[in-house]
């Protein structure tokens, strides 16, 4: 090989190796830029949310009245999000109702938040004697849970509001009577 041969070589493989890392450059940016964009638009989870304050929103109860998150501000707030038609729900409710008037004095409130219309949670209400606020809705009620760490739309999903606003316990999945009781001792 000759000398502008081996020349002619050294500038395309530097070329190359240039282009090439250019490149690459490019795609790992792209790849980055998407893992920031869906890590911007992922939904927290229930273990993310712990301590993080809990923006006001409001929803109707099953007598068409605007509720309002802020109405029991001050207050440990249990809202569990639930369905008339969610077995794991319907077990978990008397145990809700029994704690709430054990706790209710010392400042507990239970917020019930269904995924339905009004008038199928109403009829449930009045067979279960439910004896804490019920709110109804739909893809407000979705949004709500999302916000609070219901990152894959699980029922019944708990969450315990401390008396500063600050989400202090998670549950996805049913939560029975031992362990909400806990919770409760713990933050009243």
């Amino acid at each position: 090989m000759n000398k502008k041969q081996i020349a002619l070589i050294t500038i395309v493989v530097s070329f190359l190796s240039a282009f090439s890392g250019y490149y690459f450059q490019q795609l790992t940016r792209v790849d980055q830029v998407e893992d920031e964009r869906s890590s911007a638009n992922r939904s927290p989870t229930p273990e993310e949310v712990i301590g993080d304050s809990v923006a006001d929103f409001s929803l109707m109860d099953v007598d068409g009245e605007k509720r309002y998150f802020s109405e029991w501000q001050g207050k440990l707030i249990a809202i569990n999000f639930w369905a008339t038609w969610c077995a794991p729900c319907r077990e978990e409710i008397p145990a809700f109702i029994e704690l709430q008037s054990k706790y209710q004095q010392q400042g507990l409130q239970f917020v019930g938040i269904a995924l339905e219309q009004a008038e199928d949670v109403k009829d449930f209400m009045k067979e279960y004697s439910i004896n804490y606020p019920l709110l109804v809705g739909g893809d407000e009620v979705i949004s709500i849970a999302t916000q609070l760490g219901n990152n894959i739309g699980a029922m019944p999903y708990t969450v315990f509001v401390n008396s500063e606003g600050k989400i202090a316990f998670t549950r996805r999945g049913p939560l029975m009577m031992d362990e909400a009781e806990a919770v409760i001792k713990n933050y009243l």
